[in-house]
């Protein structure tokens, strides 16, 4: 998977804690490829193609595109590729300046239930090795990390931490995904 970007500063609260946004989460469609194309240029340095996100929502047996909107602006997206029982996240980004409030989680969070109930068992991604808050995130759903792809990132040269998750089908990540449900900000309307 590939890895944003550092971020500029999050809105926060008085508290100092993130401020939270009120989110819709909803299948990608063609309608949203501009605007994540928009993201996608200005958190990766070799974005994706308006062509291959085509290519990619084309195919809804073996893929799942979501996007995340705040008042009807897309903010984050996500995707994943599953095969037999293994899914693949693809890709994860959010919006720069909306970034650190739990929009990332929410994606990553309705990728990990829509795989659980296809019937998925496992889960893996790459993430940069000097991304640490992605991979905190990524641990708190239960990725673990199991290898290194050297030079990865071929725009940086960048080596890659292979993370997985194993049995999603299990009470282990059923508990899990349960807690993370409670906690992930949820306000809003499933699309």
């Amino acid at each position: 998977m590939r890895a944003p970007a550092e971020p500029p500063e999050t809105p926060r609260t008085a508290s100092g804690r993130p401020a939270p946004l009120e989110i819709e989460v909803a299948p990608m469609r063609r309608r949203h490829v501009r605007a994540v194309l928009a993201i996608e240029q200005r958190v990766y340095p070799r974005p994706w193609s308006s062509a291959l996100f085509m290519s990619e929502i084309s195919q809804r047996r073996t893929r799942i595109y979501l996007v995340a909107q705040a008042e009807r602006q897309v903010v984050g997206y996500g995707g994943m590729s599953v095969q037999a029982d293994e899914g693949h996240i693809t890709t994860l980004a959010v919006v720069p300046e909306h970034q650190h409030r739990g929009i990332g989680a929410r994606i990553l969070y309705e990728l990990a239930a829509a795989a659980g109930a296809r019937g998925t068992r496992s889960l893996t991604l790459e993430v940069r090795v000097a991304n640490w808050p992605a991979q905190r995130l990524y641990a708190w759903f239960g990725f673990r990390p199991v290898g290194i792809r050297r030079n990865y990132y071929a725009e940086t040269g960048e080596d890659a931490l292979i993370m997985w998750v194993d049995d999603l089908q299990g009470e282990e990540a059923a508990a899990r995904l349960s807690r993370i449900h409670r906690s992930v900000e949820l306000r809003g309307r499933r699309g």
